[in-house]
């Protein structure tokens, strides 16, 4: 069952009907968009396949150029005049059966002239148009396409141009969290490489290791208390390792000698 029905009248812009036709079913899939030059099989009954196609579908676009009022039949009167018009049944048809109907006015075409209607199409000229013009017809194929894809929710779910659109985002979004995972990984790598001096010794020894200290270092495993710094030779001072739980005590023998000899 087709969902979308292609209206148009031959010597008016049968050419940008195709297009139309042509870029829905490629969209949507070929089985969804009737195009009676396309979806009508060899030996079929036209007439019966025509009135069956609009009876079941669920939109109807009637394409509309410059001159699709004033093509002639073969009596010489325009052709919408005829009753038995088939551009004119097919909208028809699709008005009484409350099917939506979505005028597109191609080129030069204007809006929809209700004084050259027949009563039995009057209501078409309420119905809101798009446009299509061949200078802009990748953007207006596309809305044209949007527009049916919002509208009928069968379509939005075959909507191959949405399922290609989602798969680039998802795609994108891959590639950037590979991204951030690299990146991640090599700030780690790089901070591990900046840190020196600090290690955990292995085997028979444990405690921690410093590299070039700066300071004093408390390597027991009580309080660490910062001895004053001296300068000189400073022969003599001691500094108690080991548990250093209470007061850290310095000696200093050259003083302790200095004031023997001194008395």
């Amino acid at each position: 069952m087709p969902d979308v029905f292609v209206n148009y009248r031959t010597g008016d812009e049968e050419s940008a009907a195709t297009m139309i036709a042509r870029e829905l079913a490629r969209r949507f899939g070929d089985e969804r968009i009737f195009f009676a030059s396309n979806s009508i099989e060899p030996g079929r009954r036209f007439p019966v396949e025509l009135v069956r196609a609009v009876e079941e579908c669920e939109a109807l676009l009637a394409v509309i150029g410059p001159r699709w009022a004033e093509v002639r039949g073969a009596d010489g009167r325009p052709a919408l005049e005829a009753e038995q018009d088939w551009t004119r049944r097919e909208i028809q048809t699709a008005l009484d059966r409350g099917v939506l109907v979505i005028p597109v006015l191609v080129g030069k075409a204007t809006r929809i002239d209700r004084s050259v209607l027949p009563d039995d199409l009057l209501e078409l000229a309420d119905c809101q148009y798009r446009r299509f013009d061949h200078r802009n017809a990748e953007s207006d194929l596309t809305a044209l396409g949007d527009t049916l894809a919002r509208l009928l929710p069968e379509l939005g779910a075959v909507d191959r141009d949405a399922h290609a659109a989602r798969e680039r985002t998802e795609a994108k979004s891959r590639k950037k969290s590979a991204k951030d995972a690299r990146h991640t990984r090599m700030r780690t790598r790089d901070v591990e490489q900046r840190v020196r001096g600090i290690g955990i010794l292995n085997g028979g020894l444990s405690g921690t290791f410093v590299n070039e200290p700066q300071g004093p270092v408390n390597t027991g495993g009580g309080h660490q208390y910062n001895a004053p710094h001296f300068e000189g030779d400073n022969t003599g001072v001691q500094f108690t390792a080991g548990d250093n739980s209470g007061t850290v005590h310095q000696r200093f023998e050259r003083e302790r000698r200095r004031s023997d000899d001194g008395r």
